[in-house]
């Protein structure tokens, strides 16, 4: 009798072990990292943050090609949609499956701290895309200043409205520090240069059709509205011009009841959408720099590198951060005047 409930517990623990590798298989995607040229690299583990997003997808493509072309001894990719659960499983994978450092973009970053903790015990540094932690050691962020995004937005749209008109902002997730840099950089500017703009502040989660809703309740109270400053074209534009299609507001750039629009990501719609006079301008976030110094980061980090604050060799300034360094890349506004410039990642995509 002993024998067998020894069986059956072996048994068990068999079911169990293989329903754990079921489990730790989702959301994970194979990629001919470097097998060839890069197995005898540090590994690298990476999560992709989402993929309802254009910019994040563009990213992800980066990465990939970025992975294969530099060699780098890359896990298989996870994407964690935007839920830090599936995140914080994913990293576990990774720490299970002998990742050296660890590249991720937790879009809820007040609540990794603890992922970050567990990490830095294993002595597993992280590399963080585009957000920055509230808590918890990391070894780069890698993201442009965001408080810039804002400041450079609402000083576009004052000049465009002549300061004065109403604006709808559609902003970021509030638990976000880039949704918070955001909206708090174009709070502060209109008030202290445009203070006869009216300022519609519309939280959204990152959420195209949450912020479509809203916009719709706005324009209902305010036919008037002409100015929206739009925090991720990537997951904003769509929505927004479908909905000022729909009514009858989608008048281009010079023409009488054109509502003055700018957004933040650089993806091609959005050039698209600035050479059909759609909208004025965008703040173009550098999908391809995020890849590229991800991964150089992650294996810098791996082989025990070390940086110091101050000027780089790729025209952006790493600073210091309470809880690490962040390489701050340069983030251009684009708009009718150079939304040709081949330089821009987005005229560059596919």
């Amino acid at each position: 009798m002993k024998l067998a409930r020894t069986r059956s517990a072996a048994a068990a623990a068999g079911t169990v072990l293989v329903t754990l590798a079921l489990v730790t298989a989702c959301n994970r995607e194979s990629t001919s990292s470097g097998a060839a040229g890069g197995a005898d690299k540090p590994a690298i583990g990476i999560d992709l943050p989402r993929s309802d997003s254009d910019f994040w997808n563009s990213y992800a493509d980066y990465v990939k090609k970025d992975v294969k072309a530099d060699g780098v001894n890359a896990l298989p990719l996870s994407n964690s949609q935007n839920d830090v659960t599936k995140l914080v499983a994913n990293v576990q994978v990774f720490q299970n499956t002998g990742a050296k450092a660890v590249v991720m973009a937790p879009q809820d970053t007040g609540a990794i701290a603890s992922t970050l903790d567990t990490l830095a015990s294993k002595k597993i540094p992280v590399v963080s895309v585009d957000t920055r932690p509230d808590k918890g050691d990391v070894y780069m962020v890698v993201r442009a200043d965001n408080k810039a995004y804002g400041t450079k937005a609402c000083e576009f749209l004052g000049k465009q409205l002549g300061g004065t008109g109403k604006v709808a902002e559609l902003q970021g997730a509030l638990d976000s520090i880039n949704g918070r840099d955001r909206s708090e950089a174009f709070a502060a500017c209109m008030k202290e240069k445009f203070p006869k703009i009216k300022v519609f502040e519309l939280p959204t989660d990152w959420k195209g059709d949450v912020a479509s809703a809203k916009l719709q309740s706005l324009l209902a109270q305010h036919p008037d509205l002409n100015g929206v400053y739009m925090q991720a074209g990537g997951v904003f534009l769509q929505p927004t011009l479908a909905l000022l299609e729909q009514k009858g507001l989608l008048k281009p750039a010079g023409q009488k009841g054109h509502i003055s629009i700018i957004s933040n990501d650089g993806i091609p719609q959005e050039f698209d959408a600035i050479r059909k006079g759609q909208i004025d301008a965008t703040v173009s976030q550098p999908a391809d720099l995020y890849a590229k110094y991800a991964l150089y980061y992650a294996q810098a980090a791996a082989d025990g590198k070390t940086f110091k604050a101050g000027k780089t060799d790729h025209d952006s300034t790493i600073i210091e951060i309470p809880n690490g360094l962040e390489d701050q890349l340069p983030a251009p506004l684009v708009t009718k005047e150079n939304v040709e410039d081949k330089t821009l990642w987005g005229n560059n995509v596919g």
